[in-house]
Formats: C-alpha cells, sequence, structure tokens
C-alpha cells in the first residue's frame, strides 16, 4: 500500500524553530530515500510548539532537496488567502517541481481567534463559503473562467504548466461529499477524533467527479503513530504526544516533553481516564503491529493510502519510526 508523511514540524523542549525546519527537510530526504509517496507540511499559527506556519515555503525548499517524493500542503487554510494568490504560489510550485507538487487545502483557521484576525490585517476573518473558494482555486489553477468578474480579469501566472495533484482535507466527513464534487482527492484526519466510517468515504466516492486534478477518487487516511523495536519502546515513546495532547484538550498549548519526563508526569485518575479514551485516536506498537492495523483498516475501510504523523520527542525516534513502518511494509 501507499505510504506518507504529515509533518507539522514539532517543536520539542529544548529545541529552536531552526532546529525544527532543519528536522522537517532530514525526514523529507528520509521519505524520499524509503519510498513514501508524499510528505505534507501542516499549517498552525500563533504558536511555540510547531514551526510549520507557512507549509508552501517549507514545501518548496523539501523539494529542492529531494528526488522523488511528492511534496505538499495538509493543508493551506484557505480562509486566510485570497485564491488567485492560492492559484499562483501552487502554479509555481508545479512548475519548479513537476509532476511532485500536491495541493492540499483546508477549511479550518489552523491557530486561534488572535491569529485568525491578524492574517485578516484585523478585519472580520472570512469563516464561510470556504467550498465556493476551492472552486474557484482550482478554476484559477486550470486556466478557467470563475464566473467572478474580479478573478476573470485575470490570469494566475506561471501559465500552462502542468498543475498540482490536489486534495481536500477533512475530519468529520462534511467534507467528503464536497471533495468528491469538486475532483479531488479525500485527506481524512483519522488522528483527530477517530471517526473513520465506511459511510463517509462511500459518500466521497458516490459523489466523484473525474477532474483535471484527479481522474478517480483517492482516499487517504491520516493517523498519529509511535513505532519503535518493542510495543513497550514504542508505548514509553508515544508519551510525550499523550501528555501534548492532554495539555491541548486543557486548552494549553506546551512544547513536547521527553519520554522521562512524560512518563514521570503526575496524572489524576481522570487524566489516565482522558489518556485511555484517546487511544484509539493513535497506533502505538511494533512495526508488525502498527503495519497489521493499518492493512486491516484499510481492507475494512477501503481507503487508499496511509500518511503518517509520528510527533516523537527527537528527530532520531521520529525518523526511526518512519524507517521501521516502512521495511515493514515494504513499500
Amino acid at each position: 500500500m501507499k505510504l506518507s508523511i504529515l509533518d507539522q514540524v514539532p517543536i520539542s523542549k529544548g529545541m529552536t524553530s531552526t532546529e525544527a525546519l532543519a528536522n522537517a527537510v532530514k525526514l523529507a530526504r528520509l521519505g524520499d530515500d524509503l519510498g513514501y509517496e508524499r510528505i505534507w507540511f501542516a499549517e498552525h499559527h500563533n504558536t511555540t510548539t510547531l514551526a510549520s506556519s507557512a507549509p508552501e515555503v517549507t514545501a518548496a525548499y523539501a523539494a529542492a532537496k529531494t528526488e522523488r517524493i511528492r511534496v505538499g500542503t495538509g493543508g493551506i487554510m484557505m480562509m486566510h488567502y485570497s485564491p488567485y494568490k492560492v492559484a499562483e504560489v501552487f502554479k509555481t510550485l508545479a512548475a519548479l517541481a513537476p509532476g511532485r507538487i500536491d495541493f492540499g487545502a483546508g477549511r479550518a483557521p489552523g491557530g486561534d481567534m488572535p491569529a485568525m484576525k491578524a492574517l485578516a490585517s484585523g478585519r472580520r476573518p472570512d469563516l464561510t463559503e470556504q467550498y465556493d473558494k476551492l472552486e474557484i482555486i482550482l478554476r484559477l489553477m486550470n486556466e478557467q473562467r470563475t464566473g467572478e468578474d474580479v478573478y476573470d480579469q485575470v490570469v494566475a501566472a506561471p501559465f500552462k504548466v502542468q498543475l498540482p495533484q490536489s486534495w481536500l482535507l477533512g475530519s468529520s466527513g462534511q467534507s467528503a461529499v464536497q471533495a468528491g464534487k469538486a475532483g479531488v482527492g479525500y485527506s481524512f484526519a483519522q488522528f483527530f477524533n477517530g471517526q473513520m466510517s465506511k459511510a463517509i468515504f462511500d459518500a466521497y466516492r458516490n459523489s466523484f467527479q473525474p477532474s483535471y486534478f484527479m481522474d478517480k477518487p483517492q482516499i487517504i487516511t491520516t493517523y498519529a503513530a509511535s513505532v519503535a523495536e518493542t510495543t513497550e519502546e514504542a508505548e514509553y515513546l508515544s508519551m510525550p504526544m499523550q501528555i501534548s495532547r492532554l495539555q491541548l484538550m486543557r486548552g494549553k498549548l506546551t512544547n513536547a516533553i521527553s519520554p522521562e519526563e512524560a512518563n514521570d508526569y503526575p496524572l489524576t485518575e481522570m487524566d489516565k481516564m482522558i489518556l485511555q479514551q484517546n487511544r484509539p485516536l493513535m497506533l502505538i506498537g511494533s512495526a508488525e503491529d502498527v503495519a497489521n492495523q493499518i492493512l486491516e483498516e484499510q481492507a475494512y475501510f477501503g481507503f487508499d493510502e496511509a500518511m503518517i504523523n509520528s510527533n516523537l520527542f527527537s528527530i532520531d525516534q521520529r525518523l526511526n519510526s518512519y524507517r521501521l513502518l516502512a521495511e515493514q511494509l515494504k513499500i
């Protein structure tokens, strides 16, 4: 099966943002060497825990440092940007790395209200009509009329280039039908809330209309994962991710602490219960166990590709997690 990477460019405790971005390049190169299908960079604002605020820039740099792997965004948060500018950015990327660029679009803000206001230059953030904005972006990239005068007077340069593969991100199933109607791939974030279902994927496939960007429906499922040589080690290494999620649920954004600190973290009984409830949102175990779970879920739900988000504490732990999984699945 196809295996891919989602990189949020995490900044662990004691790490600088510069180091985190250098790690993103290391991960892209490893994915390139191991046969991963694609690497996407997420978009997050107003945080000191993630260094991926400009995924299109990171993607451009990663594409220049790799040879084979597809590179893109997971995703560009459309509400913040002009459709015209988005189309020009991704056409430029596609011209620089033909056949290797993915335009992954999301409807979420990727940040809190202060970030939303700042990205809108203090104006009221645009929270509506995101599907219409996606359609305009796709039409501008494909050099088609949009039906809106403001966009039909311009051309999205560069002109006549091989366009990027395009995807719509979702986490609850609401965007599945819209992705199908737009003729783009559907990327489901299983690690957000664990609500993957056959009904969501069937709705996408049944609504799919072939387009320039994709001739048949394609589904990616994204997992959070901790993979190690043994299940015990994977459990141990996963605790920084689990503690970070626990803190996030409390409205706190904290840099990932070391596995030693995380496993000694003082947990209340309520904390332990929440961690247990969150377990289905992660894949934790040996490469064999995690690979078998992915394959079993692929057979049941019918997705085409698994994308892995492994925010382990150190870059060596992260690279090893991706390496072990790739070897197990023989990609």
